[in-house]
């Protein structure tokens, strides 16, 4: 990718940190835009996050984005998937080879590139001005920052979107993941050699266990991230599993350390009681587990004023299932600063083009994820929904959809 002379000097103002914001900034960079970005939380965001599934695209797109490294730096491979019984037997298998890794591994590699001064951590957006030559974002420590483009890139409880179009919301899809990860020296080496080399299943009614293999913390060691989908119907449900030690009630989300400690005991007890024996071990040993509400975002525009956009998960959320969240915020970074590219006289009609082709794949990916997570919702409505469930308890679809392009349309 390189830049053209209608584009040097122009200014993005990215809000967001995580790693669509960084995708922005350096491709951005790339393309000849002075971009840079303004990020919410005061501290660092590489300790958040778990696994995270990756695709051809997203190496492709990190290599444009001036991060051509080995696979093998970025993630863990394995060779294929597996599905275990209640009592721990392998009832099925598949080769599918595939590379891992882990949201904080990932969010460091693009930070250590972008270079010094271009992240501002600690502002907090609350005000965006647009003229006809420029646009203004104001933030709540005073600050404020004048640019030719704003990009939201601030995640599904975006502020920019919030601004912009706020009847775009998230919707509770009817059940939760719980999530985690543990160094694979915590675990026995029968579980190991279980699961340490594959991605794989366990599959209680209405339920989905999957894990997989990321780097650890140390050089050259392993972790193993977990999901956990479980049914938990809207209200009291879901109110039991979110309501924090305090006794107060959260209402989609609700931060690890603030999960009651009798509803961890219980999680544990069904683990035992439901999953295989080496995923039973794993929720065992994982030492903070977490909780995730799963959501449907669909906004119905990606551009949202003269001099605004928002991609990654401020524009679109996809149930995990497809595991494409991080692809498809690349993705939408890539498509953007390739708009600009071609067209860096007109930013109108580089906007145009960006939205046109990223609503289509968005909306195509947020319909794939719930087709795949049918089988868990808490209430199955229709007969589609029904049929969908059915299909995706088998373990043969279960391995051959879960996490892949199928059913996508292709990436440009």
């Amino acid at each position: 990718m390189t830049s053209e002379a209608g584009s040097a000097g122009r200014r993005a103002i990215i809000v967001g940190g995580s790693l669509a914001g960084l995708f922005a900034a350096l491709l951005l960079r790339r393309a000849g835009w002075q971009a840079e970005i303004h990020e919410r939380a005061a501290g660092d965001l590489s300790g958040r996050g778990a696994g995270i599934v990756t695709h051809p695209e997203l190496f492709d797109i990190l290599a444009r984005a001036g991060i051509d490294r080995d696979r093998a730096e970025v993630g863990v491979a394995v060779a294929g998937r597996r599905v275990f019984g209640a009592d721990g037997t392998l009832v099925a298998e598949r080769a599918l080879p595939q590379v891992l890794t882990a949201w904080g591994h990932l969010h460091g590699l693009l930070k250590q590139a972008l270079p010094a001064g271009a992240y501002h951590p600690g502002r907090s957006l609350v005000r965006v001005e647009e003229a006809e030559e420029a646009v203004t974002a104001h933030f709540a420590d005073g600050s404020r920052v004048r640019g030719d483009l704003l990009i939201g890139a601030d995640g599904i409880g975006s502020t920019v979107r919030a601004l912009f179009a706020p009847q775009a919301a998230p919707l509770y899809a009817g059940y939760v993941a719980w999530r985690g990860l543990v160094d694979e020296a915590a675990l026995t080496a029968a579980t190991r050699a279980a699961l340490l080399d594959h991605f794989s299943f366990s599959l209680p009614p209405g339920e989905q266990m999957l894990g997989y293999p990321v780097a650890g913390e140390a050089a050259g060691g392993r972790r193993f991230n977990f999901v956990w989908y479980r049914p938990a119907a809207a209200g009291t449900g879901l109110t039991a599993l979110l309501t924090d030690i305090d006794g107060a009630a959260q209402p989609l989300s609700i931060a690890p350390h603030r999960i009651r400690p009798e509803v961890i005991a219980g999680m544990r007890r069904d683990a035992r009681r439901l999953l295989a024996p080496p995923f039973a071990e794993v929720v065992e040993r994982t030492a903070q587990p977490f909780l995730q509400a799963i959501q449907d975002l669909e906004a119905p525009r990606l551009v949202l004023g003269r001099r605004v956009v928002i991609l990654g998960d401020a524009a679109f959320v996809a149930r995990p299932h497809v595991g494409m969240g991080v692809t498809k915020a690349a993705g939408d970074a890539d498509a953007l600063a390739r708009a600009l590219l071609d067209h860096p006289h007109d930013l109108a009609a580089a906007l145009a083009r960006f939205e046109a082709g990223r609503l289509a794949f968005g909306r195509a990916v947020v319909r794939r994820a719930r087709e795949l997570g049918a089988s868990m919702q808490a209430q199955i409505l229709t007969p589609r929904e029904r049929a969908l469930a059915e299909r995706h308890r088998a373990p043969e679809a279960v391995m051959a959809e879960t996490a892949v392009a199928t059913g996508l349309p292709a990436i440009d």
